[in-house]
């Protein structure tokens, strides 16, 4: 065979290797660029949408366990206003938590740790927020206990399903209270009374007590984690019935 009748051969692979270098080089653009675009919805999400936390401690219980994932709706309250009984995750109003120094991570777990959490998929600063239930909105009247050991919410006393109370104990709050919450304001409290460093006892903070609506990060609205515990969050209006401020 002469090199002439070679040459179309080498020119016909040299154009095959080049189509599937073009192909290859297109198929990573794709793979790249599909990358990016989930990051920046999963980070849009996360920013305006939901967003997910997990359950540091058992203030919440029975209705929220220890290690609990749950999703927060984070349109509550920017644009769907807050509503007695919703169980909100809220940044720290100064003074409610101890100093939490995090014990030093591998650089390399830390960074994918940061990923995961930018993008929503981790929940790293789960310490540094509260979760508790609304049970007071801003000019509600909030008292306890009346002669049955209730709360009353604007005159109206709430029976509470949602409690953990102590064995033989129908006293809804072990420290009595009389507050009438600001404007901008929620007066909160976790479902384990007796174990919840709540509104009740940061009445000496700087928010006296109170959580400023812009410190709320969202309402919590189903638990995803144990799938054995998968369910909604109720807020419990039949509870809270009657009880707006008038």
């Amino acid at each position: 065979m002469t090199e002439t009748d070679s040459s179309p051969r080498r020119t016909r692979a040299e154009q095959e290797s080049k189509k599937r270098t073009r192909s290859t080089q297109r198929f990573i653009r794709d793979i790249v660029v599909i990358f990016l675009a989930a990051i920046i919805i999963s980070v849009g999400i996360k920013t305006y949408l939901i967003r997910s936390f997990y359950i540091p401690s058992g203030s919440m219980e029975n209705t929220l366990q220890i290690q609990d994932r749950i999703i927060v709706n984070q349109l509550v309250p920017r644009l769907i206003p807050l509503q007695h009984g919703d169980v909100v995750v809220f940044s720290d109003p100064g003074g409610w938590l101890p100093l939490h120094i995090s014990p030093p991570v591998n650089p390399i777990t830390g960074a994918v740790d940061w990923a995961l959490t930018a993008i929503g998929f981790s929940a790293s600063d789960s310490n540094d927020h509260l979760i508790k239930r609304v049970i007071g909105l801003p000019g509600d009247k909030v008292t306890c206990c009346n002669a049955l050991g209730q709360i009353e919410v604007n005159g109206i006393a709430l029976v509470e399903p949602y409690l953990k109370l102590p064995s033989g104990i129908s006293k809804v709050s072990s420290m009595d209270f009389d507050v009438t919450v600001p404007a901008n304001s929620l007066w909160v409290m976790g479902d384990n009374r007796y174990s919840s460093a709540d509104s009740r006892y940061n009445r000496d903070t700087p928010s006296r007590g109170f959580v400023p609506v812009t410190n709320v990060v969202g309402r919590a609205f189903v638990i995803t984690w144990p799938i054995s515990r998968w369910t909604w969050l109720d807020d419990y209006p039949q509870t809270f019935s009657g009880a707006a401020n008038r």
